[in-house]
């Protein structure tokens, strides 16, 4: 399961990531992808950020993207991860700017649960957040 040929195309991939009302609100699109890894963008909108004295993105924001980053990448690589079933996150510097990027790596693919982390940076290519999700097979 490590080669290209068990990868989805990448139309295929922005064709699933535009399904849900939600990933079309944060205009998530696709930078790379490779097997066991992936890369979405995020451009910055002015109604993520919840501390307007600093001007940083709200946390569950950031979540949610390497939620669905780890889900994606899992998805890229045709194997049926259905739920999140665990999801933890690290907050390492407000995100004040944008666009953000996640990068999506897999851990481990499971008969019952699948596993991968994510890391987000910002523009100036410093680390924002990570993170990793289990998610049911």
């Amino acid at each position: 399961m490590n080669d290209a040929t068990s990868m989805i195309d990448r139309d295929r991939l922005e064709h699933m990531l535009a399904i849900a009302p939600f990933h079309q609100w944060l205009g998530l699109t696709v930078k790379h992808f490779e097997p066991g890894k992936l890369q979405l963008e995020m451009p910055w909108r002015d109604e993520i950020v919840s501390n307007p004295l600093i001007g940083s993105a709200h946390g569950g924001v950031l979540a949610s993207l390497i939620d669905l980053s780890g889900l994606y990448v899992l998805l890229a690589m045709r194997h049926k991860a259905k739920a999140t079933v665990d999801l933890r996150v690290d907050y390492h510097r407000p995100a004040t700017q944008g666009p953000l990027l996640a990068s999506a790596t897999v851990v481990k693919i499971g008969r019952q649960i699948s596993v991968a982390d994510t890391q987000i940076t910002g523009p100036d290519d410093k680390l924002v957040a990570s993170g990793r999700g289990a998610y049911a097979c």
